[in-house]
């Protein structure tokens, strides 16, 4: 167990290349392996989770392979082609990955091949059946534990069906997994969704030869109708930075007196963006710049200064595009003018812990005013008065919780000092280091 203390800084500054985003990460391994041909990515996320898809990939015959010359450090993946993977003789382990296990069952099922699934016990807590039961409506046997925990084993049937899914909730796992397991259904799939979910999936499809149709229908719905029995192409990746890991920086810069921080090349696609968005309805101090597109997926660099927040109502429509972002979000609020309310989010309930009550607990313990809901968050702002801190929180080895109490920490009269932060290396491996290299105070604490 990692053990590290954050304390009170000022002015951040620099300009700051963040790692590459996870959700892309994933997808950019598994979509290189589903393609015939060589696909070249850069900037790969090296954490822990996306490096557990590699693993698992590799156990299913995937060709995957690290080259790092001097100024090109690249991953090159030789595809086998829809219908090339192999039963794998060993579990899959995909340790904390949620994206992963839940991508990989999709791509299992539609594969003609069988295999168990397993993870790390914070994994093992996570229900998978909102994504397993489409899987078996398009033929796949499922067993699992208490019918919904890993470990799960999922057969695979010789040709998926066709399913036209609608789905409770807006989840790009869940959207993903079918039309994943879709690419070799003869017919077509599609995936409806009460709002629309990130769209990484449906890009890449794009980016590699699939046919895939996004519809938004006027009452908010959204459908993604892919065309079956595909064929993918390989095609080179460059993954833009993680605005989900860029979102720790930009609250830090926002909290913390005389920061200026610019941050490269960082992911904007509209369905990731709801916390930049949400900072900038709060009195944020933000620019965008240099604005392209990389790899399919608009980029730019962005600017932050410090600045006095205010809070608000963060809209309810705005969750699926920052549900990741919601316990930073907190932290941005306890520095606000007023409440911010987050509505609509009990999607928080069942990440890798309960995020709403870990952070509401710890928010509380540090000095904030926080009221909880079964789907909602209420932070009361302090304003101009100093947040006390000075107390210890458990992460419970979930890696946005560690984070965002190591960023309050950059403010607090006391150090924040955070446990279980080990699990920061699957999403931002260098976080301690670069926040350390902008002007932050955080250090190990020796057990």
């Amino acid at each position: 167990m990692l053990t590290l203390k954050s304390e009170n800084a000022q002015n951040l500054s620099g300009d700051v290349k963040l790692p590459g985003d996870k959700s892309i990460s994933h997808r950019s391994l598994i979509f290189g392996c589903l393609a015939k041909g060589q696909t070249v990515i850069r900037g790969l996320l090296e954490g822990d989770d996306v490096m557990s898809t590699r693993s698992a990939l590799v156990q299913l015959g995937g060709d995957i392979t690290l080259i790092d010359d001097d100024d090109d450090r690249r991953w090159v993946v030789n595809g086998v082609g829809l219908g090339g993977f192999k039963a794998p003789e060993a579990p899959l382990d995909l340790g904390n990955a949620g994206t992963g296990v839940r991508l990989l069952m999709g791509v299992v099922a539609g594969s003609g091949i069988n295999a168990v699934f397993t993870g790390d016990a914070s994994l093992s807590k996570r229900p998978m059946a909102r994504v397993t039961d489409p899987l078996k409506d398009m033929g796949a046997k499922v067993e699992a534990r208490d019918g919904t925990y890993l470990p799960l084993m999922i057969t695979a049937p010789d040709q998926p069906q066709a399913l036209d899914y609608t789905s409770p909730v807006a989840s790009a796992q869940i959207k993903s997994a079918v039309l994943l397991a879709g690419l070799t259904a003869r017919g077509t799939t599609s995936v409806t969704e009460p709002k629309a979910s990130r769209d990484h999936t449906e890009a890449m499809l794009r980016h590699f030869g699939a046919s895939v149709e996004s519809i938004y229908h006027d009452d908010g719905r959204y459908t993604a109708r892919l065309a079956g029995e595909a064929e993918l192409t390989a095609r080179d990746v460059d993954v833009p930075s993680d605005p989900s890991s860029a979102a720790f920086l930009a609250v830090a810069a926002t909290i913390t007196p005389g920061s200026e921080l610019t941050l490269k090349a960082v992911g904007t696609n509209p369905l990731r963006f709801g916390l930049f968005e949400t900072l900038i309805d709060m009195g944020a101090d933000m620019t965008l710049s240099n604005q392209r597109q990389e790899g399919g997926e608009d980029v730019a660099d962005i600017t932050v200064r410090s600045a006095q927040l205010r809070g608000i109502t963060v809209p309810p429509e705005r969750a699926a595009s920052m549900i990741d972002e919601y316990p930073i979000l907190s932290v941005a609020a306890a520095h606000a003018t007023g409440k911010t309310e987050m509505v609509g989010v009990e999607e928080l309930r069942v990440k890798e812990t309960d995020r709403i009550q870990l952070m509401a607990d710890g928010l509380l313990v540090a000095g904030v005013k926080v009221e909880t809901t079964h789907d909602s968050m209420t932070v009361y702002g302090q304003d101009s008065s100093p947040i006390q801190g000075g107390n210890t929180v458990d992460a419970c080895h979930d890696h946005r919780i560690a984070m965002s109490f190591l960023t309050l920490g950059l403010t607090t009269s006391q150090p924040m000092t955070v446990l279980g932060a080990e699990t920061i290396a699957t999403s931002f491996p260098n976080f301690t280091d670069l926040m350390n290299g902008i002007g932050g105070k955080i250090s190990v604490v020796d057990a």
